[in-house]
């Protein structure tokens, strides 16, 4: 395998550098990056340490590393996670990780995710409702990845907060079974694409055709958080199998409508990248409180009933005969 950090991969531009992943020779891993400058979102580094826990640390290639910015893969544990040396050149001062970043971190256990979850928030030093928000996500994709990916190595996640724009930037990757065979427990899918529009549509879950879900699994946590990024105008991508989809930031002057079908949403796909083994997703979650954040969780659950509604009425409906 092989995969190139460039000088910039963030969700607006992430396309190029999903492009670019070689999937082949799964045994090896390949790192190269650009030389002059590294800046990437979390979810790439997420990637990197989901392709190389699985690999023997001697079958994982890392050029020496130009850049002047290759101290932040140490900063975020990338070498750590992978069990190679970091590059000799580094001169690395330590800095206290609260409120700035969480480094790549494998939870493979719900035990692991609440222990998570409880030392994360302190560390971000959130207000109660932004808190409250960044806790649900996480929880939300992690345990997505234990309840359905049947990943032995579990989820990598890692996130990074941006003062300026007060964005905290979130990843997520595992090498597990991947959206489609999950959803083909319950429904019939034939693409990856196919596949990740019913994994985003809230009341469909790969472990039941009852609309809605169960009590357990209600299907909509992936809708859930593509609506908390909508709202805030910002990105979220999901990349599993052959395909991806990217959410788009709506215009300021739009008018806010949570869709419950992912391709009414603003957005871009791909059904020919690569070939991942298992599920990636990005967010970025501007922090600053709005009016339309507030009302958030009531829009939510509107959008959720109506759906399921909809499901159970086009399942229901019998064709007319004249």
């Amino acid at each position: 395998m092989r995969i190139h950090l460039p000088n910039s991969a963030f969700l607006g531009n992430i396309d190029p550098f999903l492009r670019a992943f070689e999937p082949s020779s799964p045994d090896v891993l390949e790192i190269t990056a650009n030389e002059k400058w590294i800046s990437v979102h979390p979810v790439v580094l997420s990637m990197i340490a989901a392709l190389g826990v699985s690999i023997d640390p001697r079958g994982i290639q890392c050029e020496k590393l130009e850049a002047r910015s290759k101290h932040y893969l140490v900063r975020m544990g990338l070498f750590k996670i992978l069990s190679i040396p970091p590059p000799q050149d580094i001169q690395m001062v330590e800095h206290e990780p609260a409120g700035r970043f969480i480094p790549i971190t494998q939870i493979r256990t719900s035990d692991e995710l609440t222990k998570f979850i409880t030392e994360m928030i302190p560390l971000l030093h959130l207000a109660q409702e932004q808190a409250k928000t960044i806790g649900y996500i996480v929880s939300e994709l992690v345990r997505n990845v234990i309840e359905h990916a049947h990943s032995m190595y579990g989820a990598f996640l890692c996130a990074q907060y941006y003062a300026k724009s007060n964005t905290i930037r979130i990843g997520i990757a595992d090498t597990g079974r991947g959206i489609k065979t999950t959803i083909n427990q319950a429904y019939s899918v034939t693409t990856d694409l196919e596949a990740i529009q019913l994994a985003l549509w809230p009341g469909i879950t790969g472990t039941t055709r009852r609309e809605g879900g169960t009590e357990q699994n209600a299907g909509a946590g992936l809708f859930f958080i593509k609506s908390i990024a909508g709202v805030n105008r910002d990105f979220f991508m999901i990349y599993s199998g052959g395909a991806f989809y990217k959410l788009l930031r709506r215009p300021s002057s739009s008018k806010l409508r949570l869709n419950a079908d992912p391709f009414k949403d603003r957005h871009s796909i791909d059904d020919e990248l690569p070939f991942w083994q298992g599920t990636i997703v990005g967010i970025d979650i501007t922090l600053d409180q709005t009016e339309e954040f507030s009302l958030l969780l009531d829009a939510i659950g509107k959008t959720y009933t109506n759906a399921v509604k909809e499901r159970k009425k086009a399942r229901y409906r019998r064709p007319r005969f004249i």
